[in-house]
């Protein structure tokens, strides 16, 4: 079974290894937790190698694997899903016991597996989709189940979003509108409510750096990674499409929130060059510049 990577794989990815915190509440939000944000977020591999029948192994990439530090470690285990996959729950029971696998402790005669607490995003959904799976181990010993419990995006409100601080969910939201693009598209009035409900979101967004209660690496990306999400669910509705994006602002991937980033870094290269922490050769290799370009940007920076 071939499992295919979306768009959105990408982007749940890309949120959550560039603004990992970001997944904080919405764990809070799904499984009761009471995380302040504080704790501290370790990434496992995402690969992992199931054996078959004649010694083969297949490889399969879960779309988020990792640990919380807090009071106590618990393990994670997220899947991003865009519409109803009768395989799901298979695939889940696949990961979650080879994550446990990867992690087992043999003692003596005794190996100890620890499941991860396993939840699914549903970027669509309906009628049909559950509030939760479950997933029943019938063993020689006796059996034991746990639940997976499913957020679904589009139920969540933009109030409800900043109000919880699911940030996480802003470039999906535009799911929630997929129903009524072709209306959109051929109505500019209505087109407009949505232009402004987007722009709403982009100055509460604003509102949020502005505070300190986020960073414009975090702004930037939220908002170039809803772009990404828009370029392709919105791919036939042009009008759709580029008005949201003029809202939006911002260029699909090659985003202004990495060269923020970057620019942070040699900020900081400049500072240990200053103090004569590190040397300009050595800095200079760290940003992947010759020694010239460097020292002609920290001077440019100095004024």
């Amino acid at each position: 079974m071939k499992i295919v990577n979306t768009p959105y794989d990408d982007v749940f990815r890309t949120l959550l290894n560039d603004c990992s915190s970001l997944i904080i509440p919405v764990i809070n939000e799904v499984f009761g937790e009471n995380y302040t944000g504080d704790e501290q977020i370790v990434f496992s591999p995402n690969e992992h190698f199931l054996n078959r029948q004649g010694g083969d192994e297949e490889e399969r990439i879960t779309d988020t694997n990792f640990k919380i530090l807090g009071t106590e470690t618990k393990k994670y285990h997220w899947e991003c899903q865009s519409s109803t996959d009768s395989s799901m729950l298979v695939r889940f029971f696949e990961y979650d016991t080879q994550i446990a696998l990867d992690e087992g402790e043999l003692k003596g005669n005794v190996l100890t597996v620890i499941l991860p607490h396993s939840a699914a995003l549903f970027l669509r959904c309906d009628m049909s989709t559950p509030d939760n799976m479950e997933i029943e181990i019938v063993t020689p010993g006796g059996s034991v189940g746990y639940n997976i419990p499913v957020m679904k995006s589009q139920t969540y409100t933009i109030d409800e979003i900043f109000e919880k601080e699911l940030l996480f969910l802003v470039p999906f939201y535009i799911f929630s509108h997929e129903s009524r693009f072709e209306e959109y598209n051929k109505d500019e009035d209505k087109l407009n409510n949505l232009k402004k409900e987007y722009a709403d979101i982009v100055y509460r967004l604003e509102r949020l750096m502005e505070t300190g209660k986020i960073s414009e690496y975090t702004k930037c990306t939220i908002v170039d990674m809803s772009n990404k999400v828009l370029e392709h669910i919105a791919g036939k509705y042009e009008n759709v499409r580029e008005g949201v994006k003029s809202v939006m602002g911002g260029k699909v991937l090659d985003y202004e929130a990495k060269k923020i980033k970057n620019e942070g870094k040699l900020e900081m290269l400049f500072d240990l060059v200053r103090n004569n922490i590190i040397s300009l050769k050595e800095a200079a290799t760290q940003a992947k510049l010759t020694e010239e370009a460097f020292q002609e940007k920290m001077q440019s920076y100095n004024g």
